[in-house]
């Protein structure tokens, strides 16, 4: 996932997500206790989605990379995060469902 000032976010199976600046791995954020991290979206309002192995999605600030919340809904793992045009989160799941999010 890219944010609008470029700096860039990528998930990991080490339960990791990963953050680079100009080409540089700036930090690293322990993202979902032990399960990958498989899906990523930059959502309105300065938020990272995190879709993982473990079935939630966890919200972040992109202002100071903290996680503040937690969406659980799926008993599959996540396997794909969409930001609406209004805002809405979408989440697909290999137990077959998609949930919306607002």
């Amino acid at each position: 996932a890219i944010a609008a000032d470029g700096t860039l976010f990528s998930g990991a199976t080490d339960a990791t997500i990963r953050v680079w600046s100009d080409n540089e791995h700036v930090d690293t954020l322990i993202a979902h206790d032990d399960s990958g991290v498989l899906a990523l979206a930059i959502g309105k309002h300065n938020k990272l989605y995190s879709g993982s192995l473990d079935g939630t999605i966890r919200v972040w600030s992109l202002a100071d990379k903290t996680h503040f919340s937690t969406l659980e809904a799926h008993t599959g793992f996540v396997a794909s995060l969409a930001v609406g045009i209004d805002g809405t989160v979408y989440s697909g799941s290999v137990d077959t469902t998609i949930r919306a999010w607002s």
